[in-house]
């Protein structure tokens, strides 16, 4: 009855549309959509006993709609293309940097916290969008399993706290604040980023494209790291 891809793909729906019911009520980054829906569907598994391999089968056919899903968020970028050439070099140095800063830190951190080599490679990818991080895993020798959850938790920490970090730091431009959310928290954290203004949503759309264009190129820079740490 539910090893089908219709199980899969209605139980996600449904769960992400209480999440935004409750978002709507809550009216807090808290109470993220995508955070309430993974609970949920966890939870209604365990419950019904229902395997995580037949709920895959629909949530498998919902993934492949994660790349045309992130390429359409340049529509935003195209209606504010004049915001773009005037702040490309920021944009393009903000990218980079925050993507070397990310990198090294899952290195640093994968060493302090005495993560495996296996769990290094899974961890580096964890800011770049799902469509790019898994592949990119997987070619170096990591487990695509361990990166889509590391993205999701990287994209709904972001979505939660990115409201809260500007206000803290008192980042008002919003180039700034579109390219520090999209290069750090990818298409979760743009979803919050266009909640902020349309600048903030197209510079983030923008970002998640260059972010992952940054880090492959980077890869094989990081992998010596790796080898020569781990």
């Amino acid at each position: 009855m539910f090893d089908n891809k219709y199980f899969g793909i209605i139980l996600t729906f449904a769960t992400y549309e209480i999440g935004k019911f409750i978002n709507s009520k809550l009216k807090t980054p808290l109470a993220n959509p995508l955070l309430i829906s993974i609970a949920l569907c966890i939870a209604f598994l365990k419950v019904t006993g229902i395997s995580y391999e037949d709920y895959k089968i629909g949530g498998d056919f919902i993934m492949f709609f994660i790349a045309p899903a992130t390429v359409a968020m340049v529509v935003d970028l195209f209606e504010n293309f004049g915001e773009l050439k005037k702040n490309l070099v920021p944009v393009l140095m903000g990218t980079i940097l925050g993507s070397v800063i990310s990198i090294l830190f899952a290195i640093i951190a994968s060493k302090i916290t005495g993560l495996n080599e296996n769990l290094v490679v899974s961890s580096i990818p964890q800011t770049i969008t799902t469509a790019i991080a898994m592949p990119l895993t997987e070619e170096y020798g990591g487990n695509s399993s361990i990166t889509a959850v590391l993205v999701v938790l990287r994209g709904v920490s972001g979505a939660v706290m990115a409201s809260i970090i500007m206000k803290v730091f008192k980042i008002n431009d919003p180039t700034a604040a579109g390219v520090a959310i999209g290069t750090s928290s990818h298409a979760v954290g743009t979803s919050e980023a266009r909640k902020l203004g349309e600048i903030e949503g197209a510079m983030s759309g923008l970002s998640i494209a260059m972010a992952g264009l940054v880090t492959v190129l980077l890869m094989p820079f990081a992998m010596e790291l790796v080898n020569l740490f781990f």
